[in-house]
């Protein structure tokens, strides 16, 4: 009988939830809130022609920005403008 009851035991054990306790924990930091998204940094910065968030690397050709796939285990940043046009 025990050696049937201990796997079915181990199986519940495996798909049980995980249990923990997030009221302990601070709500997001206001450095959420404070990104800026990408049109607003377009807008106010319509000079940049390359800028980057420390994860993704972008170029802005017409108007539109182009932007590489995010690197692996990145910490995104405020947007930064890397190049301006010469204008």
């Amino acid at each position: 009988m025990l050696r049937f009851a201990l796997p079915i035991l181990f199986a519940f054990a495996g798909i049980s939830p995980a249990l923990c306790d997030d009221a302990g924990q601070a709500p997001p930091s206001d450095k959420a809130a404070e990104m800026q998204s990408m049109k607003d940094f377009l807008q106010a910065n319509s000079d940049c022609r390359e800028f980057t968030d420390s994860c993704s690397y972008c170029v802005v050709t017409d108007g539109r920005a182009d932007c590489s796939t995010p690197q692996i285990a990145c910490v995104k940043k405020e947007y930064q403008c890397t190049a301006r046009s010469g204008k």
